[in-house]
């Protein structure tokens, strides 16, 4: 059955999805959006735990239908011999197969990458845990919000002395998807010139420490430890935050003629031959005593008045948007960022590639089972 309403470049590559959670099916939910076919085999009685996740519309899971949309899906129990015959089946046909550290139905089935590749020599078969399959670290009993704070990424950001634990719920877990995804990508690429299978393996740990990267950076020319991030980079001072007269905006100066023309729309000529501001360097020294005579100047209009000021002048100003906010600029309806899922508005795929539709209105996420009596029929 193939994927009525998207058609993408993964057109007639067949998915087999046993992660559950949010890691594994947002990376296949990509794959899903580009075209391809992608089969969710479910186990437990109510099957994926994505699906008692909130928020909820009409009585369905919104972060279920967010990375669940547009497939089909099975109820498969493989101590039974024909349900096991049926996955065996499908490994058989598919080119991809994915798993998690949240199903691990792989490793407890005994079916190692060389079983698999016997059955089926071209599968892609990605797999995602928490620390990878080469790790002595173990990859159970432990949460992502443990992760967070293992890779250093939750002192390195936006914590102060009160050690607030950041708001990035599910941060890990996208990151980790977006690695699966490009792993399958990459691996379906050399399959295309070599005819093999391969063994995608993803890290939620590797995943979120590979996000610190200006961080480790610092960390390998300095060999010292970081402090907290309380600023917004910990190698360029060319940005910040500013208060104006009612709301935050964001400006930047990254170079001579930006400061020059972040100069000109604040009517401060002066400070272009300023001795403290001629030069990058400088301004980064200087740059407590440059923050408090902006944001003096900053405070005496609203931010709209600046924004203008800013477009007029071409230096960079922004303002910083709520969420909310966000959601309502043009850019969100023009790049098709919030979708239907049916009758559900989720997130879009930032992704889009000419020749092939992006669609606005996408199939409806699957409830358990839905596709049982079709694909039994297709893989007996």
């Amino acid at each position: 059955m193939e994927n009525s309403v998207n058609t993408g470049p993964f057109s007639g590559i067949l998915v087999i999805d046993f992660s559950h959670g949010i890691d594994g099916p947002f990376g296949t939910q990509m794959l899903c959006d580009l075209g391809a076919r992608v089969i969710k085999i479910e186990q437990s009685p109510h099957g994926d735990e994505s699906r008692t996740y909130g928020p909820f519309v009409g009585g369905q899971s919104v972060s279920y239908a967010f990375i669940n949309h547009g497939k089909e899906s099975i109820k498969l129990n493989l101590n039974n011999n024909k349900d096991y015959n049926i996955f065996i089946n499908m490994v058989k046909q598919a080119d991809v197969l994915v798993d998690n550290h949240q199903s691990d139905i792989i490793h407890k089935l005994g079916l190692t990458l060389e079983k698999l590749h016997k059955i089926n020599p071209k599968i892609i078969y990605a797999s995602s845990s928490l620390f990878g399959h080469t790790s002595q670290l173990r990859n159970d009993s432990v949460y992502n919000i443990i992760i967070r704070a293992l890779s250093g990424f939750m002192l390195e950001n936006g914590i102060s002395n009160s050690y607030n634990v950041c708001s990035c719920a599910l941060l890990s877990d996208l990151c980790s998807g977006l690695y699966i995804f490009s792993g399958i990508v990459s691996a379906l690429y050399a399959r295309d010139k070599n005819g093999q299978g391969a063994h995608v393996d993803i890290a939620i740990f590797d995943s979120f420490f590979s996000l610190l990267s200006i961080g480790i950076i610092s960390y390998i020319a300095s060999q010292t430890p970081s402090s907290h991030f309380n600023k917004i980079s910990p190698v360029i001072d060319k940005f910040d935050i500013f208060e104006t007269k009612d709301k935050p905006i964001i400006m930047f100066s990254g170079n001579n003629d930006l400061f020059i023309s972040l100069c000109k729309s604040l009517g401060k000529n002066e400070w272009i031959n300023d001795k403290r501001f001629i030069n990058e360097e400088l301004r980064s020294k200087h740059k407590n005593d440059l923050k408090s005579m902006i944001e003096k100047i900053l405070k005496s209009q609203s931010a709209e008045y600046w924004l203008e000021k800013a477009n007029s002048s071409g230096a960079p100003f922004a303002p910083v948007l709520s969420l909310t906010e966000a959601a309502q600029i043009p850019q969100i309806q023009a790049r098709k960022m919030i979708i239907k899922a049916g009758d559900i508005r989720v997130p879009g795929n930032p992704i889009k590639i000419s020749g092939y539709p992006d669609h606005f209105i996408r199939q409806e996420a699957v409830s358990i089972n839905q596709h049982s009596e079709l694909l039994r029929h297709e893989f007996k």
